[in-house]
C-alpha cells in the first residue's frame, strides 16, 4: 500500500507526518531541532529516504540539515552553513556582504532601493529547498538577501548559481515585508536547464540555459504601489505553481493578484475572477488535474487572516477565473490564522491529497481534492512550509 509522509517546517522545530494510503490515521514525529525555525523541509523526488531541512536561529545562524532514513536520524553533511562568496568563515557570522559576482566579475557589495539608498547583500537564511528530480545529491536553495546556491554532493558543499546576482535589474530589488527573500523555485521537468524563481519582492525570473543567465519574467504583472506599476522588476510575487505534464503553464498568487500564464512566463493575465480576495500567499495545483489549482485567500496585504473569520481553500477547476469556496471541515468562525506561501502541498495519490498548515499549528488535509477537510495535526506552533512525499 502506498505511504504518505507531510513534512512540516514551524517556528519552533520540524514535524514528520506518516500515514498509508488511506490517510486516516497519522503518526506524528517531532519536534526534530526543537525551538529552531525551520523555514522549509523538502523531500527528494528521487529518493523517499532524502529529506533536507533549512534550520536557522537569530542567535546561531543558518544549518542545513539532512536524513537519509525519512527524517528518523538527521546530520549536517557539511558542518557549516551554505558558503557564500567572500563571506566569513562559518560560524562567525550569520550577517556579512556578499562581495563578488563570478558572472559579471564586478563588485555587488550593495543594491539600492527605489529611493538610491545602499543596501549590503547579506546572508540571513534559507527560505526554500529545492531538490533534483533525477539525483538525490544535487539540491538548489533559495536564500535571504535573494541569491541561488547549488550542490551537488548532497549539501556537502554548495557554488552560488551566481549568473542570477549578476543580472543588471539587481540594484532595484527591494524587499518584501518577510525580507529580499528567494523563495520559490521551480524545475522544469522537461529541461534540466530551465528554472523559474521569484523573489519578494523582485518578481519572476527564468534561466535557460542552467542559471548562466536570467530574464525577469513580469509582463503583465501590474503592482500600484511601484513607482512604474508595470516595471520590469520590483513586483511582490508570493509564489509561483507548475503542472509537470505541462510545464510552460505557470500559476501565480502575487501580492494582490492571481495569475497565469501560457508561454513559460513572457506574459501573464490576471485570473482572479469571482474570489471574495485576491490576496494571499499560498498557490498549488491538482496532481492529476493540470486546471485544477487552490488558493487560499486571506483579507488584505495588512490583515492577514480570512474574510469574516472564515477559513477557506478555493479551488478553480478551469485554470482560473470560477472560483468555489471549499468550507467543509474548516473552521466557520472566528479563525484569524494565516497560510503562508510554502505551507500548501499535494499528493500524488489516485485521489488527489491536498494539505495545508496555518499560523495558527494547525494542518489540514482533503483525502477527496478538496471537498472535505479534518486537521491531522493540531497546537504545532506556527507552520512555515508543508511538502508532501508519496511513496
Amino acid at each position: 500500500m502506498s505511504q504518505v509522509r507531510v513534512l512540516v517546517g514551524t517556528r519552533k522545530g520540524a514535524f514528520v507526518l506518516s500515514s498509508d494510503g488511506a490517510r486516516r490515521n497519522w503518526e506524528v514525529s517531532g519536534p526534530h531541532f526543537g525551538g529552531w525555525e525551520i523555514y522549509h523541509l523538502k523531500g527528494s523526488p528521487a529518493d523517499p529516504d532524502r529529506i533536507y531541512a533549512s534550520q536557522s536561529s537569530g542567535w546561531f545562524g543558518q544549518v542545513l540539515q539532512r536524513s537519509n532514513d525519512g527524517g528518523k536520524t538527521w546530520e549536517v553533511p557539511g558542518g557549516e552553513p551554505v558558503p557564500r562568496p567572500g563571506g566569513p568563515p562559518a560560524g562567525k557570522s550569520n550577517k556579512f556582504a556578499y562581495d563578488t559576482s563570478e558572472a559579471t566579475g564586478k563588485p555587488l557589495t550593495t543594491h539600492q532601493w527605489y529611493d538610491g539608498t545602499p543596501h549590503p547583500w547579506e546572508f540571513k537564511r534559507v527560505w526554500h529547498l529545492e531538490p533534483s528530480r533525477t539525483d538525490p545529491d544535487m539540491v538548489y536553495a533559495g536564500v535571504e538577501d535573494a541569491a541561488l546556491f547549488r550542490t551537488t554532493n548532497g549539501a556537502q558543499s554548495w557554488e552560488e548559481v551566481s549568473g542570477l546576482r549578476g543580472h543588471g535589474t539587481g540594484m532595484r530589488w527591494q524587499p518584501g515585508a518577510g525580507g529580499l527573500c528567494l523563495h520559490t523555485i521551480v524545475l522544469d521537468p522537461t529541461d534540466p536547464k530551465r528554472i523559474y524563481i521569484a523573489i519578494s519582492a523582485a518578481g519572476a525570473f527564468r534561466t535557460d540555459d542552467g542559471g548562466a543567465t536570467w530574464k525577469p519574467i513580469n509582463r503583465g504583472l501590474k503592482s500600484p504601489y511601484l513607482p512604474d506599476p508595470e516595471a520590469e522588476v520590483g513586483h511582490c510575487v508570493h509564489r509561483i505553481a507548475m503542472h509537470p505534464s505541462r510545464p510552460g503553464v505557470l500559476f501565480m498568487q502575487k501580492h494582490w493578484d492571481v495569475l497565469r500564464s501560457d508561454d513559460a512566463g513572457e506574459h501573464w493575465r490576471e485570473v482572479s475572477g469571482n474570489l471574495p480576495t485576491d490576496f494571499g500567499f499560498a498557490i498549488d495545483v491538482h496532481a492529476h488535474e493540470p486546471e485544477t489549482i487552490y488558493v487560499v485567500p486571506i483579507k488584505s496585504d495588512s490583515e492577514h487572516y480570512p474574510m469574516d473569520g472564515k477559513l477557506r481553500v478555493y479551488r478553480s477547476r478551469g485554470g482560473g477565473n470560477d472560483w468555489e469556496g471549499l468550507s467543509k471541515g474548516l473552521p466557520e468562525r472566528d479563525c484569524y490564522v494565516n497560510v503562508l506561501r510554502n505551507a500548501m502541498a499535494v499528493d500524488s495519490l489516485d485521489t488527489c491529497g491536498i494539505y495545508f498548515g496555518t499560523t495558527g499549528g494547525q494542518v489540514y488535509a482533503s483525502t477527496n481534492a478538496g471537498d472535505t477537510w479534518a486537521p491531522i495535526v493540531r497546537d504545532l506552533p506556527a507552520v512555515l512550509s508543508v511538502e508532501v512525499q508519496t511513496f
